[in-house]
């Protein structure tokens, strides 16, 4: 017996039973066809389109839900809040198909122009123009609607960002480059949020700047020297509120200690926790949620997963869960497979910014990190928001469209509907038979 053939034998006796199938085993096909359907070009546009579509629903049906006795005893109509949020969802659709068809370079050609608008917008919550909604003046009101302008920030610092950061690949070894214009600009735009006393979407902003600094490929250095003036940032803003300071206070010591405390700082978290608990496996049923009706703060909004929770239990907090797992996986597969800087940073920034807030909002809720009012995207109520991300959205599905081999395939299968269409039977026009060939046809047919 050869050497080869000895070891081959000794291998096959040694295997344990427990070991992958071979390849020639009737389930290593069934593995490798599973693995290629996921593994095709279009995968990542699916996964972000038909998660962010999900995810869009369900918030919507939940804001009609969650909202609707808080909306009868403001407006005596308890589809106020809903209406106006389905609203908001009707202009981020054409809005996110439009993001979708806009090339790469186009978004690079509106960089500083994105971010010279979001710098003024923000500039105008500090005019008569300005609203304060529970002690942050982030919001600016304008024929009866309230909008965010920070929201809009978000979008152009990640554009922005990607643009300036694609254009210095050459040069982002060296921190000063790496850190300038990207960090003062992005400082602007984060001391204005400051000054209107928005902690939530500070530290959104700070994540969104880390995250483009990292998918650029910055030296790590420069994250030690970003990271303290964050954090110093983040503490002076802190100390400065009462309110804060109880909120982060009671999550720190593990919970609340007293009946004051519960009365006050703790009231909305263990409301929330309260909410859940009651949902068991298969939640109270829709509509069906008893601490929306006064006893739960922000309950459509800052808390509307306690109410999923609550209305259709683990099981609906798992469903919204994974669609937030498989949108990270379509934007990280998109990172991935890209060839352009541009696109990989912008992705980049769009994940933070989208997964980021979706895991402070529910770990808050969970009790695991303290409230610093940070919605669900996509979920929670909130039109500025909705439009915005779902534009950040569409973006990046337009990135999808243009990976290797993904145009190509939307044609085939856009050819394939077209091919499909045209065999259906066509009515009969007057005069003519139906089945008999008109003269046109028969003329086609010679």
């Amino acid at each position: 017996m050869t050497a080869g053939t000895a070891g081959a034998t000794g291998a096959a006796a040694g295997a344990p039973a427990g070991a992958a199938a071979a390849p020639g085993s009737p389930a290593a096909p069934a593995r490798r066809g599973l693995s290629r359907r996921l593994d095709t070009p279009l995968t990542s546009y699916y996964l972000v389109l038909g998660a962010t579509t999900a995810l869009v629903v369900i918030g919507l049906v939940m804001v009609l839900s969650s909202s609707s006795v808080e909306s009868y005893v403001d407006t005596g109509s308890s589809y106020s809040v809903f209406l106006r949020q389905l609203l908001f969802a009707a202009l981020g659709v054409p809005v996110m198909w439009i993001a979708s068809r806009l090339r790469p370079v186009t978004w690079q050609a509106l960089a500083w122009p994105m971010v010279v608008v979001a710098v003024v917008a923000q500039l105008l919550v500090f005019t008569p123009l300005g609203v304060d909604v529970n002690g942050n003046r982030n919001w600016i009101e304008l024929a009866g609607f309230r909008m965010q302008p920070s929201e809009a920030g978000k979008l152009a610092l990640v554009v922005w960002g990607a643009a300036v950061l694609s254009r210095k690949r050459a040069l982002l070894d060296q921190p000063a480059h790496a850190l300038v214009p990207v960090v003062p600009g992005a400082a602007l735009l984060l001391l204005l949020v400051l000054l209107g006393h928005d902690l939530g979407t500070s530290l959104v902003l700070m994540a969104l700047v880390a995250s483009l600094l990292f998918v650029a490929g910055a030296p790590l250095r420069v994250f030690a020297a970003a990271g303290a003036v964050a954090g110093l940032a983040v503490l002076v803003l802190v100390s400065g509120s009462e309110n804060r300071m109880k909120r982060i206070s009671a999550w720190g010591s593990g919970g609340c200690g007293s009946e004051q405390d519960y009365l006050n700082t703790c009231w909305q978290s263990v409301h929330g926790l309260w909410a859940l608990a009651s949902g068991g496996w298969f939640g109270v049923g829709l509509g069906a949620s008893r601490e929306k009706w006064g006893l739960l703060p922000e309950a459509h909004n800052d808390f509307i997963f306690a109410v999923i929770g609550e209305e259709l239990g683990l099981t609906g907090t798992l469903v919204v869960l994974a669609l937030f797992a498989a949108l990270g996986i379509g934007l990280f597969r998109i990172v991935l497979r890209s060839d352009d800087l541009f696109v990989k940073i912008a992705t980049g920034g769009v994940m933070t910014w989208v997964l980021g807030q979706a895991v402070v909002n529910i770990g808050a809720v969970l009790g695991l990190l303290p409230v610093v009012g940070i919605p669900l995207p996509l979920v929670s109520s909130g039109g500025s928001a909705l439009v915005m991300v779902m534009t950040a959205l569409g973006m990046v599905i337009g990135f999808a469209r243009r990976e290797p081999g993904a145009s190509e395939a939307l044609a085939t299968r856009a050819s394939l509907v077209q091919r499909s269409l045209a065999v259906l039977p066509v009515r009969a026009q007057p005069g003519r038979r139906p089945g008999r060939p008109s003269d046109r046809q028969r003329g086609r047919s010679r």
